[in-house]
């Protein structure tokens, strides 16, 4: 059984390996020639330039600037520094309100840390029942409800304590939805023009024996919003040439790397064999082949474009449709269209960085199918999933270690390795599991076929978030094997899961505790320290890059990961409000995740992650609905393990908590969600007004018409535009001289998005601005 000995050694590894990254970090960062991992978003934005190479040769490399390293903590209050308004224009809205729930966090749990400690820990600390009853108990469990006697008065304080935790919580996450509703709000009225402010997706459209799928949208939008319709870009199936680019870009990027190879040896030419992965098969001229791939690739592309653009059954049923004003956009986006309440289905569309190409081109009939297989395939991931939770659980469990192998005793019990083994190691074991679990989620999401990114994170953030609550908590919890969750599920009804759960919640405080320290403390400071991206880098920066245009692609400034962000921190809203009232040695354990995490990734929005796509903080009211889901289940699992403490005279007095919880959260859904889910016709009247008075003359229809084409389709065209540049390099192959790369780099290019290659909406107009 853990003691607050062994958590505080568990508390000193993790902090001494926090403070290890940090160290390493800050002078990692010090370098001039990791510049480009640690401060990308300022390079993509064309405000910053590689550190000046002038001096001695270490100094390209080096920092010998020793005043610089007395400087190394300055990361943190420059990450505090700026201001709300200057990192919306900086980051954009969803930056800024994702870093408004580590706020939240502290706001919600500062006041009950006060109020707990001041109240419930004396209240749990001074009475002798874990020691009169004769249990296996440590010092943390003095500190929980475990120690207050069956049936004792005391637990008045504890519902008392419940509902202050409620009324406050209730209270923060109020105010926090209105201030994010007007900053959702301000944000839209304020912000340029976007393509998508003016444009829908219409889904279903009905086949036509007489008509094109182009030629049908057109008829039908001038006959029923004869005043608004501008025009519209039918929806293609590309996937084929999306394909073909990928391959493309790949033999680029080998045949750039063989040449490099050759320029550094130029007494033996690169070889390489055909077969798979370069095993066996013919032995040839690795830069003539790859030329010759990439000449295929390029007629290929060029065919498969044609072919797209002329054969009917490449148009899918479905069009981006755009209107001469934002009013037109949002009437015809919130309305229904015909009769068929099936056909003709309309919606608002994403930015263009935003969509998800490839699932534009999937049947609408078929998607309803998907989401039950998804739906059938998510529980048995769920399910199945318990076999790993179970192992974790029994390296927690130090007596069934000990049971089932005794000879292993008196090395466990040596206080260091029982600290690390209680401390630690469950805790990242767990944290190895779920590695790949954010990859099988987004596959599955993809699969089911949404149709923007921020749907997909939205929808894989979801099901992490109930991935978490029954695999990391709820199995954890209720018991550390398989075979005891079965027995414990099989044996008692539904009706008693509260009383099996809550009973066992303050037996399982210690791991939670662990797992926040090796997650939230060391996790984080991991996060800072961009190993991956760092070794990434210098791999490509050494056999790829040719050009400057290189060295940027060759950057991975990553993005904020909300499919996997979002649900870490409602799974510690989740503990911490469970725990606030049960045991309150766990909240200063969250405290310090949430502010370590919010200076952290404020540091990181600033310096390194490229915004994707905007959704002006539509995801809030799912971070919204998740801590009231979290609230409600710590409302049920404390009445259970009253219930169990023969509390009836206090018990009943919750019943009245999950009923109050409820009606403020359907208060706030219809108060707030509006604004999140529609676009007033008000704001939008308003803003067309705005400005038709300061650019009456606007040429609206040449900015959009091209707005929502494939980006596969311009990054064909641009690989065409460079086929000169490339077929140039032919002399490599003749007469072995390095040619000169006629590609410059184009420094203020926003990095497309890794999932949709998607592209800003204005490409066009930052290239032509590049052009000399």
């Amino acid at each position: 059984m853990a003691t607050i000995g062994d958590i505080g050694l568990a508390a000193a590894i993790n902090l001494i390996t926090a403070f290890i990254f940090l160290l390493a970090f800050a002078i990692l960062r010090l370098q001039p020639f990791n510049d480009r991992v640690y401060f990308p978003k300022w390079y993509l934005k064309g405000l910053r330039s590689s550190p000046a190479t002038s001096g001695s040769f270490v100094s390209k490399f080096v920092n010998l600037d020793y005043r610089s390293y007395l400087r190394f903590l300055n990361w943190m209050p420059d990450a505090l520094r700026m201001p709300e308004p200057e990192l919306i224009d900086h980051a954009g809205l969803d930056s800024a309100v994702y870093l408004r729930i580590y706020l939240l966090g502290l706001k919600v749990f500062i006041p009950i840390l006060f109020l707990t400690w001041a109240i419930l820990v004396p209240i749990n600390w001074t009475n002798d029942w874990l020691k009169d009853s004769d249990a296996n108990y440590s010092n943390i469990d003095k500190l929980s409800i475990s120690n207050i006697p069956q049936g004792s008065h005391r637990f008045y304080a504890h519902v008392v304590m419940s509902y202050a935790v409620t009324f406050w919580t209730c209270y923060a996450l109020k105010k926090e939805y209105e201030t994010v509703a007007l900053m959702r709000l301000h944000f839209l009225q304020s912000e340029k023009r976007r393509p998508d402010q003016f444009t829908v997706l219409v889904k279903n459209v009905p086949p036509d024996a007489d008509e094109t799928v182009s030629e049908a949208v057109e008829h039908f939008f001038l006959v029923n919003h004869p005043d608004h319709y501008l025009t519209h870009q039918v929806v293609m199936n590309a996937n084929k040439l999306s394909k073909l680019v990928e391959e493309k870009k790949s033999k680029q990027n080998w045949l750039v790397y063989y040449q490099n190879k050759y320029e550094r040896n130029q007494s033996k030419r690169p070889m390489m064999k055909t077969g798979f992965l370069g095993l066996w098969g013919e032995k040839v001229d690795a830069i003539e082949h790859h030329m010759a791939q990439i000449e295929k690739l390029s007629n290929e592309i060029a065919e498969e474009k044609e072919d797209v653009v002329n054969n009917p059954k490449a148009i899918m049923p479905a069009a981006f449709v755009s209107f001469k004003t934002r009013w037109g956009a949002a009437v015809c986006a919130q309305t229904q269209q015909a009769r068929n309440p099936t056909l003709w289905l309309t919606e608002w569309a994403a930015e263009p960085r935003d969509v998800y190409w490839q699932n534009l081109a999937i049947p609408y009939v078929s998607l309803t199918v998907r989401k039950l297989l998804m739906a059938v395939a998510f529980f048995f991931l769920t399910f199945f999933f318990i076999i790993p939770v179970a192992f974790v659980q029994s390296l927690a469990n130090l007596e069934g270690i000990e049971k089932r192998a005794s000879f292993l005793k008196p090395i466990i019990e040596v206080k260091p390795i029982k600290a690390f083994i209680v401390g630690f190691l469950p805790g990242i074991a767990l944290k190895i599991f779920l590695i790949l679990l954010p990859t099988i989620l987004m596959i599955m999401s993809k699969f089911e076929g949404l149709l923007s990114i921020s749907n997909l994170e939205r929808r894989s953030a979801s099901r992490y978030y109930l991935f978490n609550f029954f695999n990391v908590f709820l199995a954890s919890v209720v018991t550390g094997t398989v075979l005891e969750q079965l027995d414990t599920f099989l044996k008692e009804s539904v009706s008693k899961l509260p009383e099996i759960i809550g009973v066992a919640i303050p037996m399982k405080a210690t791991f939670f505790i662990t797992y926040i320290m090796v997650d939230g403390w060391s996790g984080t400071a991991g996060e800072i320290l961009r190993l991956k991206p760092l070794i990434i880098y210098h791999l490509k920066n050494f056999f790829l890059v040719k050009t400057e245009k290189d060295r940027e692609e060759a950057m991975d400034p990553g993005s904020i990961g909300f499919n996997t962000g979002e649900p870490q921190i409602q799974l510690y809203f989740l503990i911490g409000l469970i725990y606030a009232v049960v045991t309150p040695l766990l909240t200063p354990f969250i405290l310090v995740f949430f502010a370590f995490a919010y200076v952290v990734y404020r540091h990181q929005i600033i310096n390194v992650y490229n915004q994707e796509y905007e959704s002006s903080a539509a995801f809030w009211p799912d971070v919204h609905g998740r801590i009231i889901g979290a609230l409600v289940i710590s409302q049920l699992l404390l009445m259970g393990l009253l219930g169990t403490k023969a509390a009836a005279s206090s018990t009943p007095f919750l019943l009245a908590l999950p009923i109050l919880t409820i009606g403020f959260h359907m208060y706030c859904k219809g108060r707030y969600e509006p604004a999140f889910i529609r676009y007033p016709l008000q704001e939008a009247m308003m803003k067309d007004t705005l400005e038709r008075a300061r650019e009456p003359n606007l040429n609206l229809k040449g900015y959009l018409e091209n707005a929502y084409l494939p980006p596969i389709f311009k990054e064909a065209e641009s690989d065409s535009d460079d086929d000169d540049d490339e077929m140039g390099d032919k002399k490599w192959a003749k007469d072995n001289t390095l040619v000169a790369t006629k590609r410059v780099s184009r420094r203020n290019t926003p990095v497309p998005s890794k999932v949709s290659n998607g592209s800003s909406p204005n490409l066009e107009e930052i290239q032509e601005k590049d052009k000399p």
